[in-house]
């Protein structure tokens, strides 16, 4: 009886410590907050609206997303946000600001956009901002999903909440949706619905039409980037030692496992006094996944992509190059390196900027790639490349170029095998590989024009007396809701929309 009764409390006494672990969670008391002080947002608004926009000045929009970490496609992605918004509105009739992580890494990116740097803990700081503010743009591609952290995509919702309840626009552009952690799910629910939510793929679309929240399909906006011109990144492989001649394969490794980054209070205490940790360490108490099933997956994930490699070397001379297109990325590029046993050139975005990246990656003759935005940027210079991916990002993208095949599973235990076969397939198939990545791009920069008729329309809803140019918005001409296309862009969409003509 004794024994039973002594079982009973223990499982009492765990179950007890397993709720208050949970409702202690950093990332679930997060969310509380953010919730709270949209609550705020709303009560202050009804004595306090706030900076409210007046026809015939400016209109202020602050961009919130993944800026200041070194990360390309998501600085590309607000690049051409930023140039699509000023080709639609205007230059002297916006004035924008952009959050940013880190403004030493953002610094000279998003010229004459004001950037605001984002404290660790920001509910507060956004109930301040958006108060001044005439609207918000979510910007980061992984908008709704609890895949990499919670707490950026908390505070992009955040921001569409409070700047929903001030009755300020709230936009979420070519954004994507994915598994949420209940936490996210209910902010996600409870504050977008006013929000325009304009989706990069049909999928995102249907998880977020599960939770009652309306969206318009889009597209990522990378696809009118344009880079330093190809001689910087022909100059760069030279003085990695490229000939000038031998085909350059890209491969862009990243380490799919360590996801997502999680708060840990104690881990940080323990870091910040003893180092321990380090090697999963994100910043502050956030915290890479980690421990020995973590990094074996890592060992088998960088021995695969090296021994598809190799296999491939053996039968085909290129000049390898390891890209990493975000500052995290350097490690998996170096743990590569080692496996190989060879002193390959590596392109990190800490030491290059964006627009040497793109450029650099523009002049291989292939690429393998575990980086969405390094298929996406190197698409325009219709570089045939294959994905092996950690979530539907990269799948949904081969599925829309019609060349699904070429998407591999980060974890599949004939990943090896596969990487040479794919190699081969871009090498033999490289010309139908290259018509269909011309397609897609043509199509989806017609997308990206559509979203910019939606965002047009959303904000001529909201404010009628500020004044458009003739012919944007419903009825337009997608092509006229684009930014100045690159020279290479442009000759691209020409001869494509000649041939379906022909």
């Amino acid at each position: 009886m004794a024994r039973n009764l002594w079982s009973f409390a223990e499982k009492a006494a765990r179950s007890a410590f397993d709720v208050v672990r949970s409702e202690l969670d950093p990332d679930r008391l997060l969310g509380h907050t953010m919730a709270g002080f949209i609550e705020l947002a709303a009560s202050r608004y009804a004595v306090d609206p706030g900076d409210q926009y007046e026809p015939g000045k400016p209109l202020k929009l602050l961009l919130a997303g993944y800026s200041g970490t070194r990360n390309t496609g998501a600085d590309v992605r607000v690049e051409e946000i930023v140039r699509q918004m000023r080709h639609l509105f205007g230059d002297d009739k916006l004035d924008l600001s952009i959050l940013t992580i880190n403004p030493e890494l953002s610094r000279g990116y998003f010229r004459t956009v004001k950037q605001l740097h984002l404290p660790q803990f920001f509910p507060p700081f956004l109930l301040d901002v958006i108060h001044k503010q005439h609207g918000v743009i979510a910007c980061e591609g992984s908008m709704f999903k609890s895949k990499f952290a919670n707490a950026l995509s908390i505070m992009m919702v955040g921001s569409l909440g409070i700047a929903s309840v001030e009755r300020k626009l709230a936009i979420g552009y070519g954004g994507e949706a994915g598994a949420m952690d209940p936490v996210l799910e209910n902010l996600v629910r409870k504050y977008c619905q006013d929000a325009l939510i304009v989706v990069r793929n049909k999928e995102s679309g249907e998880v977020l039409s599960k939770l009652g929240v309306a969206s318009r399909p889009g597209t990522d906006t990378a696809w009118t980037f344009e880079p330093a011109p190809a001689e910087v990144g022909e100059k760069l492989l030279r003085e990695a030692g490229w000939d000038g001649k031998t085909p350059v394969l890209a491969l862009c490794p990243i380490n799919p496992f360590w996801w997502p980054v999680k708060p840990d209070v104690m881990k940080g205490a323990t870091h910040a006094l003893t180092g321990s940790h380090s090697e999963s360490h994100y910043d502050s108490f956030y915290f890479h996944k980690d421990g020995d099933a973590v990094r074996e997956k890592q060992r088998a994930y960088i021995k695969a992509l090296a021994d598809g490699l190799r296999r491939f070397r053996a039968q085909h001379n290129v000049f390898p190059i390891l890209v990493g297109m975000e500052q995290l990325d350097r490690k998996a590029c170096e743990a590569l390196r080692v496996e190989l046993g060879e002193n390959l050139p590596l392109f990190v975005s800490d030491e290059f900027e964006m627009y040497e990246m793109v450029s650099v990656i523009r002049c291989a003759s292939m690429m393998v790639s575990s980086r969405y935005h390094a298929i996406v940027t190197s698409m325009p210079g219709l570089v045939p490349s294959a994905g092996v991916t950690m979530d539907e990002r990269i799948r949904n993208l081969m599925a829309d170029r019609g060349q699904p095949h070429l998407a591999l599973e980060v974890d599949d235990p004939a990943l090896a095998d596969k990487v040479y076969e794919t190699l081969i397939t871009l090498h033999k198939d490289a010309e139908s590989i290259r018509e269909g990545i011309a397609q897609c791009v043509v199509v989806n920069l017609v997308r990206m024009g559509e979203m910019g008729m939606h965002l047009v329309e959303h904000v001529r809803a909201r404010h009628p007396n500020f004044e458009f140019r003739t012919g944007l918005g419903a009825g337009g001409d997608h092509w006229d809701h684009l930014p100045a296309l690159p020279k290479q862009v442009q000759t691209l969409v020409e001869r494509v929309l000649a041939a379906r003509a022909a």
